[in-house]
């Protein structure tokens, strides 16, 4: 690629990634200073605590987003994809010889995924009611109207997610530019007002606006998270763009217009105290009201593109990685591999956004909800970045320590500040983020067990294979391929294809897809061909956790000598197992229930891998578990 092509490729992302990953905390100044001067916090509109605030909020952004995710977080990719899944599959590579380390790191990355997604949740909700509160600005009477616009919005952006991170990254991109320009604008024009705000940019203000606090510093620090709410979806979204463009936008026109929009309402405050009600909105003339709403409610619904793009990510890889059922996976971009579409996953996310909105009302009562989610997920990134550092990257143990100790104890700091408020609403993403814990490892466990029931009687296919050797079975000329978990025992649909057929292929490929801890595996290292004789070979086709396989195509590489793979002759024989729950089982009854309705609700493995439906014979069988 030339110089002048790469340039507008990274152009081209930068904006995708404007539209995209920064619409979640470009929103965040519609509610951050308001929550954090509420009656809740019982923080006196005083000059020395808005320009504490301020200052606060300033350098949370400086420490939070841009040291630890722009700077720091975004190096720990996962050969080019972020994410806490991406990051749990590092650390937990480097937890092979430990397994109740390795066991722990996966608690705590499942454990952060599922808050993840409360936060996917949650944002869209809190983002799409902030603005459309604007309303009750314009027309006291309008105020009857914030629900039902406000689903009706959500509603359109779910549906409008089937085009693609791509084409909703093109079409977002230019209405956020214009977004953090006013946002820019209108701050400076507050702070030219008003230039004594400035002080804020000194971090002793903020350091001793938190210090007077005292206890009630938590109530504080929780209202100042809601700034920096996004920042997760910063690093999940990472393989969509790239570090460069996501860099790029962040420091040339996402952190200056959020710090001059910052100070700004600071300024507004200062001179304007009864502005606390609505800062956002009443820093505008109220000539510009009406537009200021409208770009606003467009914004927030952007805001929320990039943790709904960051679930289908974090979905991909916990599937791959084995802790969700399969689901229908919709590549949007042929330029760009991370770029998916989930449905299943969306019309979730749908669901409970509507149930979110409809239940908690107004934004306010989201926010106390909201932080958990966010700090939760930002605790669980830095302690398993601590792990890659220390085990994958080999960094000694002061660096390492060094690298991360200061932000655990930040982000526990804020997860502690944000918990304070657990019983006015931030019990939801808990609960929410424990239900799918139990729902991901009841998945996993129960495909353990289950693999191991369906194998434990399994005869070895060496053995097999030498004794159909001496065998007169009829053999038929055409190439069969039987999927199978476990490469070295017979596959059940083989078992039940010679039983109940009584034939046997000529050539007879024993396939297994296995996915590794990578994102990619290189063409060359996808397939691995070993003869066991008699017609018979064991193939092994790798895959990394953001590859959707397509089995045929990989095979069009499969070269062995004397064998033909045509599509229109080969056939695909697949094991279908119904799951049925019995006695005496591994897992507690109520558990071997969920992964009976999970594992019936599950994917087709054909579709999964890309099989024509044409070409496939199922054969089932049932089993206990």
């Amino acid at each position: 690629m030339n110089t002048n092509t790469q340039s507008k490729s990274v152009a081209a992302l930068t904006l995708g990634a404007i539209g995209v990953v920064y619409g979640d905390i470009g929103t965040s100044p519609l509610y951050t200073i308001k929550e954090i001067f509420s009656e809740s916090t019982g923080i006196a509109l005083t000059q020395v605590n808005i320009t504490g605030a301020i200052s606060a909020v300033l350098w949370a952004l400086m420490l939070v987003v841009t040291l630890k995710y722009v700077i720091l977080v975004l190096r720990a990719d996962n050969r080019g994809e972020g994410g806490i899944m991406a990051l749990l599959a590092l650390a937990v590579s480097t937890a092979n010889e430990a397994p109740k380390r390795k066991k722990i790191l996966l608690g705590l990355g499942v454990f952060g995924a599922a808050l993840f997604y409360g936060d996917s949740i949650l944002t869209p909700a809190i983002s799409v009611l902030s603005a459309v509160e604007g309303l009750e600005l314009i027309t006291p009477g309008l105020s009857t109207f914030i629900i039902p616009v406000s689903i009706t919005i959500l509603v359109t952006l779910f549906a409008f997610q089937k085009y693609g991170t791509n084409v909703v990254g093109k079409f977002f991109g230019p209405i956020i530019v214009v977004w953090f320009t006013v946002l820019g604008a209108i701050g400076m024009y507050h702070i030219i007002q008003n230039p004594m705000i400035l002080n804020a940019l000194n971090p002793i203000y903020a350091f001793h606006f938190l210090a007077d606090r005292g206890v009630g510093v938590f109530l504080a620090v929780g209202a100042v998270v809601l700034a920096i709410t996004g920042a997760e979806a910063l690093y999940a979204d990472m393989g969509h763009f790239g570090k460069p463009a996501i860099r790029i936008a962040w420091s040339c026109l996402v952190l200056p217009g959020l710090a001059l929009n910052y100070l700004g309402q600071g300024a507004l405050l200062l001179s304007t105290p009864e502005a606390v009600s609505n800062p956002f909105y009443l820093s505008f003339p109220e000539q510009l009201l009406i537009p200021a709403v409208i770009l606003a409610t467009l914004a927030t619904i952007i805001a929320s593109q990039a943790v709904i793009s960051g679930a289908y990510s974090i979905t991909q890889q916990a599937i791959q990685l084995g802790f969700l059922p399969r689901m229908q996976i919709l590549h949007t971009s042929a330029g760009e591999s991370g770029q998916i579409y989930v449905p299943a996953i969306n019309w979730f996310l749908l669901i409970a956004v509507i149930i979110t909105t409809i239940t908690f009302q107004n934004s306010s009562a989201i926010a106390a909800a909201y932080g958990i989610a966010v700090t939760g997920t930002m605790l669980i990134t830095t302690i398993l970045s601590y792990f890659v550092l220390r085990y994958s990257w080999k960094y000694p143990i002061w660096l390492a320590l060094g690298a991360t100790i200061t932000f655990i104890i930040l982000d526990s700091l804020l997860l502690a500040s944000c918990s304070v408020k657990f019983f006015h609403g931030g019990w939801f993403p808990v609960a929410l983020g424990v239900l799918l814990v139990i729902a991901m490892w009841t998945w996993k466990q129960g495909r353990e067990i289950l693999l191991e029931h369906i194998h434990e009687d399994d005869p070895k296919l060496e053995d097999f294979v030498q004794n159909i050797a001496s065998s007169t079975k009829a053999r038929i000329e055409r190439t069969a391929v039987f999927l199978c978990a476990n490469p070295d025992n017979v596959p059940q649909a083989l078992m039940h294809n010679l039983k109940h057929n009584q034939v046997l292929h000529k050539t007879n490929l024993i396939l297994t897809v296995a996915f590794l801890d990578v994102p990619v595996i290189a063409k060359e290292q996808r397939l691995h061909i070993k003869e066991i004789g008699s017609g018979f070979w064991q193939v092994m086709l790798q895959y990394g956790f953001m590859e959707t396989p397509n089995v045929p195509k990989a095979l069009e590489d499969c070269k062995i000598e004397h064998v033909i793979i045509d599509p229109f002759t080969t056939s695909y024989f697949v094991s279908r197992e119904t799951v049925i729950s019995g006695h005496g089982g591994k897992m507690a009854k109520w558990r071997d229930h969920l992964f009976v309705l999970m594992s019936r609700n599950a994917g087709s493995v054909v579709s999964y891998f890309n099989i024509p439906n044409n070409s496939v014979i199922e054969l089932g069988s049932r089993v206990y578990i």
